[in-house]
């Protein structure tokens, strides 16, 4: 019995070649190379890149990279995360009602 069917999907001309193209210089057969294009549509689905962090943490790095803190040693880098949740800490500690 046959574990796979076959599928029939119409491209135009140019993709068509762009994909044969593709399964050429990855050694792979058309039908690899759509399951797989497959299995990385649906990964990409099921946890889609948050965009919005990604461009944040970039900003982060190239403000570090700009005053410098890219070249702290690790002992430096170590004080600066310890006195950031010391503030952290100091933020949310309850101030007493008076």
């Amino acid at each position: 019995m046959r574990t796979s069917r076959t599928l029939s999907v119409s491209m135009p001309p140019a993709q068509l070649k762009q994909v044969e193209r593709l399964a050429r210089k990855e050694n792979r057969t058309l039908s690899e190379l759509v399951r797989e294009a497959l299995r990385q549509y649906q990964q990409k689905r099921e946890s889609p890149v948050n965009t919005e962090l990604i461009a944040a943490l970039r900003a982060v790095q190239r403000d570090a990279i700009r005053v410098g803190l890219d070249k702290l040693p690790q002992r430096a880098i170590n004080a600066e995360i310890a006195a950031y949740r010391r503030e952290q800490r100091l933020k949310t500690v309850k101030q007493p009602v008076r």
